[in-house]
């Protein structure tokens, strides 16, 4: 959490919301905002990792569009763990470079899976080939996979 006597200024605000939708793609991209802020890029970068320590963001970093580049298999895949192995096999399943998100939900009486990963692919079948490899890695054979019928839009906070 940032410090009480720690405050954004102008240039900070305007830092943030020239780079809150992305960063241009090119080679020198904190260049491109560092010229469009009438500043350095050393000063850009040293301004965003100064907002980060001192809370005022969390973290900065790339996002890709899986969907704009052909990734269109989704599938969150559910997992019944022994509630006393799920550290271990989360650990195992989160390793898997497929694997993007891991997290443990609670159980419900009509809900038994409790471990949760999400894997991208270019087809379900790959979905499916991932998902196979982490039950043979963990031993764990009661699984679901369900998959995304459409992606909705994702945005982050704004100023």
């Amino acid at each position: 959490m940032s410090d009480n006597n720690i405050q954004m200024d102008e240039l900070d605000t305007r830092l943030l919301k020239l780079t809150q939708d992305g960063i241009p793609f090119t080679h020198s991209p904190f260049a491109d905002v560092a010229k469009e802020l009438g500043m350095t890029e050393e000063d850009v970068v040293d301004r965003i990792k100064h907002l980060q320590v001192n809370g005022f963001i969390r973290r900065f970093g790339a996002s890709i569009g899986h969907r704009a580049i052909g990734i269109t298999a989704n599938a969150m895949c559910t997992w019944n763990v022994p509630d006393e192995l799920v550290e271990e096999v989360g650990a195992v399943m989160a390793g898997f470079s497929e694997v993007t998100h891991c997290y443990e939900r609670p159980r419900y009486p009509d809900w038994p899976y409790n471990l949760f990963t999400m894997v991208h692919s270019y087809t379900r079948e790959d979905c499916e080939h991932v998902a196979k490899e982490i039950s043979i890695a963990t031993g764990i054979s009661d699984y679901n996979l369900l998959y995304s019928v459409r992606e909705f839009k994702k945005t982050g906070v704004r100023l």
